[in-house]
């Protein structure tokens, strides 16, 4: 264990609070105009899965437990849960579903993926930030609509909904944010 201020803690790290583990899905530095600067976190523990909200004045100490992050490749979901691949080692690592979370329909075969394990498990993955699916459904173009216009909601091969600019077309390949599925831009392939 290791103590850091908690400003600088960052989703996926693990802290060490009142002798559980908790890892951290959110982190957000407030700077309000008047007052002490806090860090919020938003928490999972790792034992049982229970969510906690926890706010930190930045300055104040953390303990923080030592996590091996290591780049796994994604290869397939079951019943058993996601499975990853070192590729280094091949090793295999199956992940729960609680752990995959909202990231599961953003996962594809060969997706390199951070997995974060704690005493050899999964309690962590982060996602590349950018991920291309293809617009399976969206509403057809209006002649005369300008490109700058309001969005238009559209349907992902991956079953998301997402809003894409009015010139975009089903069957149109697209790169949107695993974070929480916004357009970013038509794909290059």
């Amino acid at each position: 264990m290791v103590k850091v201020i908690a400003s600088s803690l960052r989703k996926g790290n693990v802290v060490d609070k009142d002798g559980k583990l908790y890892v951290i899905l959110f982190a957000e530095n407030i700077h309000p105009g008047k007052g002490t600067p806090v860090t919020q976190l938003d928490m999972r523990r790792i034992g049982d899965g229970v969510k906690v909200s926890e706010r930190y004045r930045t300055t104040e100490q953390v303990e923080r437990a030592y996590v091996e992050e290591r780049e796994h490749t994604f290869l397939y979901s079951d019943g058993e849960g996601y499975h990853f691949m070192n590729p280094e080692t091949y090793d295999q690592v199956a992940v729960t579903e609680a752990v995959v979370g909202d990231a599961a329909p953003y996962l594809q075969e060969g997706m390199p993926v951070q997995v974060s394990q704690f005493n050899g498990i999964a309690i962590a993955l982060v996602l590349p930030q950018r991920a291309t699916f293809e617009v399976v459904e969206t509403e057809p173009t209006t002649k005369g609509q300008t490109a700058s216009s309001s969005y238009k909601p559209a349907v992902l091969s991956n079953g998301v909904r997402t809003t894409v600019p009015p010139h975009i077309a089903a069957g149109t390949r697209v790169v949107v944010m695993t974070a929480d599925g916004a357009y970013v831009e038509r794909a290059k392939d």
